[in-house]
């Protein structure tokens, strides 16, 4: 009689041990979710800035169509890449964006009058700090996804994770080779 109790004590054990280990992996499965959606509150920001950037620059440079475009074309993509739920589409989307963002204020450079204008000023403060807020977003979720993986890796979470049908998650990484090499600046 005594090795029955003892029998079902164990299986408690085993058994509360269970429903902690799923309990913690839930909580990190719903963190990493949280996390990426900052990531997604972020690059709505950024959307709903670039429109009105465009506009401003547009009027100082009407011949410089071509870069204005393409930050259209890239917003538009990169919206259609967070909608379709693809998070490595929406990565190079991204990317693609950063990138031409980046030529959009190198163009400032070309008009003084636009550097000096109150709404570009305004606009591209607003617009690197919502930069700023994406790496940040992007760093806190990869960090979640560190934490989740390891989770889903150590001994012996690794044996019921799979089990419950847990997967390793994805970090949110730079897809074009191009922009990890540094910057080169000459003067």
């Amino acid at each position: 009689m005594l090795i029955f109790y003892i029998l079902i004590g164990l299986a408690a054990i085993l058994l509360i041990w269970l429903i902690a280990v799923y309990n913690a992996l839930i909580v990190s499965k719903n963190r990493l979710s949280e996390a990426w959606s900052d990531i997604d509150v972020q690059l709505k920001r950024r959307y709903d800035l670039i429109p009105n950037l465009v506009e401003t620059v547009k009027g100082y440079a009407t011949h410089e169509q071509e870069t204005l475009t393409q930050v259209v074309e890239a917003r538009n993509q990169a919206i259609a890449a967070q909608t379709s739920g693809d998070h490595q589409a929406q990565q190079v989307a991204e990317d693609n964006l950063s990138g031409l963002l980046k030529n959009l204020f190198a163009l400032s450079e070309n008009y003084p009058d636009l550097k000096a204008n109150q709404n570009f000023l305004e606009l591209q403060r607003e617009l690197t700090d919502t930069e700023d807020k994406i790496q940040a977003a992007r760093r806190f979720y990869n960090t979640n996804v560190r934490d989740f993986n390891i989770k889903l890796q150590v001994f012996p979470t690794n044996i019921f994770a799979k089990k419950l049908g847990f997967t390793i998650a994805d970090f949110f990484e730079i897809k074009e080779e191009t922009e990890r090499n540094n910057v080169k600046v000459s003067f």
